[in-house]
């Protein structure tokens, strides 16, 4: 306890500043763009991979004109994904709760980098496995990435050690 009869406060925190960092906003453009041109209100069942840029695909989806929020299912591929689509007011459904013989509409995913005939590298982060079974049990698979993942040729810049090719 302190002797002084009148101690100074602690200064209020600061206010977060509403600035969006170039690079979110990189990944914002990229996911609205992606579900722009792949998404449909029609569409039943929806894959979520993982990762920064999925968070955008998910509020791009959530904003969607006509989107039936009802009866549409987004299928996460790990618990981040669930998070980020049930924080955004969608119906997360389980891959195995998919009914039997039904591909999803369309799965959107990160990647690590992507080169120019398209080619990517998955495999940084610990959902491979579930990406990858969601991602076959789709009828496309949509790739989001901002200009950073764009290489000359795959690993000359990321860091990591792929799993997957």
């Amino acid at each position: 306890m302190s002797d002084n009869p009148h101690p100074i406060p602690p200064a209020a925190p600061a206010a977060p500043e509403p600035v969006t960092s170039l690079i979110e906003q990189a990944k914002a453009a990229a996911a609205a763009r992606a579900v722009a041109e792949h998404f449909s209100p029609s569409f039943r069942y929806v894959g979520i991979g993982s990762g920064t840029t999925v968070v955008h695909v998910v509020a791009a989806i959530a904003a969607f004109p006509g989107l039936d929020r009802q009866n549409t299912f987004f299928v996460p591929t790990g618990f981040q994904s669930r998070q980020v689509i049930t924080a955004a007011g969608l119906n997360p459904l389980a891959f195995d709760s998919i009914p039997e013989n039904v591909l999803m509409d369309v799965c959107f995913d990160g990647a690590d980098e992507v080169d120019e005939d398209l080619n990517c590298i998955k495999g940084g982060g610990a959902c491979l496995y579930q990406e990858k079974l969601v991602a076959t049990h789709a009828r496309k698979f949509v790739c989001v990435a901002d200009h950073r993942k764009l290489v000359d040729r795959l690993l000359t810049s990321w860091k990591g050690r792929p799993v997957e090719v």
